[in-house]
């Protein structure tokens, strides 16, 4: 086994998981700079496993645990989020560790059963419940649908810390182990990508949960994730939780997002346009190509935008498929108040336009201005149609957004 060591992060606590630093698709999300499946461990009279880690990390993870203590001191695990990048080593942990007891929420029960047939039980755990692990005081928080039905934060009542699961977090494999230690950029995009990908669809449970932290008297000093660094200076804190908060809230901004493929390139010409109408209005114009963008980038995208116009040409009667799978993968996300409107091109028949209008509409986007469709190769009167369908929608983009 490869003398993996742990990363001390109280004098109580340290960090136990592992780097991935492979991994560039998440469920068809690209991360670009890998992750993190962070455990914890909590010592003292009956030291605690919080969390464990993906199925093919268990021995660097049961390393990194042996470089502190025996594993099989552990006297309990802590399963916060049943998916199996958290959950994928706990079967063979208890086999090995042997812990007096698991415990879960109640829903977190539920999913580890199903997941794996368990040959053990789980103790169900109360919302809100505090319990005792010995000489450490727990708190347990449920968060359900952050982001499954099972998810649940631990509070570590002594030092502090949040134990947060895949609240708060980002898929970013770092050696820096607290987000101080980290590019500022680089964890403000990453955090956002998180939140645009994952979590956007629950952010009407992101609002509840923020809503209610005050009135669960938590002295918040460390926010500790299951992805990404841990968050342990006030600012830093404060940044992520307050970025939670605005990305919740699906504002309108002053970006449009246009994107858009092409056969011939008439629809390229067309977008560029567009871009160049609401330019023109002072407004922020972001334009994606899908044949050199991916769909968790355009996710991330129009987390701060205002507006979604969209592009085609029409082939076999329908729009390009890099759209149709564009269209299914953010109506899941379920971005809210966005206006926008569909354009393209087409040879002898133009149902890609309206069919990007029906699309649209699945997404709640308001249709506003008129969608261009034009036929073979865009004359000046028609990019002047284009340039003047970027102008109106930056207009009201500029009545309406922040």
């Amino acid at each position: 086994m490869a003398s993996f060591e742990a990363k001390k992060i109280t004098d109580k606590v340290y960090w136990v998981g592992a780097i991935d630093w492979e991994l560039r698709d998440f469920h068809g999300y690209t991360t670009s700079r890998g992750t993190t499946y962070n455990a914890y461990l909590v010592l003292g009279e009956k030291p605690i496993l919080i969390d464990t880690v993906k199925a093919q990390f268990y021995d660097e993870m049961m390393a990194r645990i042996a470089s502190v203590i025996d594993p099989k001191e552990i006297a309990y695990i802590v399963s916060n989020h049943a998916e199996m990048d958290h959950s994928g080593s706990l079967q063979k942990a208890v086999a090995t560790i042997k812990p007096e007891k698991v415990f879960a929420s109640k829903m977190g029960v539920k999913a580890l059963n199903a997941h794996f047939n368990l040959d053990f039980e789980i103790t169900e755990i109360t919302p809100n419940e505090e319990i005792a692990f010995g000489d450490r005081k727990f708190k347990f928080i449920e968060t359900r649908m952050l982001h499954w039905p099972d998810s649940m934060f631990t509070y570590f009542v002594d030092d502090g810390i949040l134990f947060s699961q895949d609240g708060f977090g980002m898929h970013l494999a770092t050696s820096q182990l607290f987000a101080d230690e980290n590019d500022d950029n680089v964890l403000y995009y990453e955090a956002a990508k998180y939140y645009a990908n994952i979590l956007l669809p629950y952010s009407s449970f992101v609002t509840r949960l923020l809503a209610q932290v005050p009135s669960l008297n938590l002295d918040i000093k460390m926010i500790a994730p299951d992805h990404g660094p841990i968050w342990r200076q006030p600012k830093d804190i404060k940044f992520i939780l307050d970025s939670w908060q605005r990305w919740a809230e699906q504002k309108i901004y002053k970006k449009a997002v246009i994107f858009y493929d092409t056969m011939w390139n008439s629809t390229t010409t067309m977008a560029d346009a567009i871009a160049d109408g609401v330019i023109s209005e002072g407004v922020k114009a972001v334009v994606m190509p899908l044949r050199a963008s991916n769909r968790s980038d355009i996710a991330l995208e129009i987390l701060e935008a205002g507006a979604l116009i969209a592009g085609s040409p029409t082939i076999n009667q329908q729009m390009f498929p890099t759209l149709a799978d564009i269209f299914c993968y953010l109506r899941g996300l379920k971005r809210q108040n966005l206006i926008g409107q569909a354009f393209g091109s087409f040879g002898w028949a133009g149902e890609a336009t309206k069919l990007i209008q029906q699309e649209l509409t699945n997404m709640n986007v308001e249709l506003v201005a008129d969608p261009v469709a034009i036929q073979y190769v865009p004359t000046s009167d028609d990019l002047t149609k284009c340039h003047q369908l970027g102008s109106k929608i930056a207009k009201i983009l500029k009545s309406k957004g922040e």
